[in-house]
């Protein structure tokens, strides 16, 4: 299985960097191809909300920084693990900011969907996404179920399918055979 990381911890030597490194190594011991990519050493200039990437460049944001690599590597994914910690009641600037430039994955045409208006898909396949959250000092638990929501319905509108979700807070070759487990 191929899984991508999207890393969001934006100081890399904290503990949550070393417990996601013994889970992409557990990964890569049971034989999965990783492509790890530690979003604070890309250059993602945000989305500015131009709409360019629906109606003049369809599928490719207008913005030139690595956010076409993101979602490269993202969309040859079968899975798309994305961890951060969870400070100020909420998981990193970073991580946000690759998911706002995820928005050219999905066309701007809406269809309905489960009772819900959502954008129709622009391609036939889609990773399936686990997330991983790194309970910060000043989170608690409903932190963590609020961020977990939030994440799953920013899945759901990218039409990533929501496969697994866990805090580390529990041994990190466990969440790493949880992964696989579910997918």
């Amino acid at each position: 299985m191929r899984v991508t990381i999207l890393n969001g911890e934006p100081d890399p030597g904290s503990a949550f960097e070393a417990y996601l490194a013994v889970v992409a190594a557990r990964l890569a011991e049971r034989g999965h191809s990783l492509v790890h990519l530690a979003l604070r050493d890309l250059d993602l200039k945000g989305c500015s909300g131009c709409w360019s990437c629906w109606v003049k460049t369809p599928g490719t944001c207008a913005r030139q920084d690595d956010s076409e690599r993101v979602r490269r590597e993202v969309m040859a994914a079968d899975l798309l693990l994305a961890a951060s910690p969870v400070r100020l009641g909420f998981t990193s600037s970073l991580l946000k900011r690759a998911a706002d430039q995820m928005i050219p994955l999905v066309h701007p045409h809406l269809v309905m969907e489960g009772g819900e208006m959502h954008h129709r898909r622009r391609y036939a396949r889609y990773p399936r996404f686990a997330l991983l959250l790194g309970p910060g000092a000043d989170a608690d638990a409903e932190d963590l179920a609020l961020t977990e929501a939030m994440w799953r319905r920013t899945a759901r509108n990218l039409k990533f399918p929501f496969q697994f979700a866990a805090v580390a807070d529990r041994p990190a070759e466990e969440v790493a055979d949880g992964l696989v487990a579910s997918a």
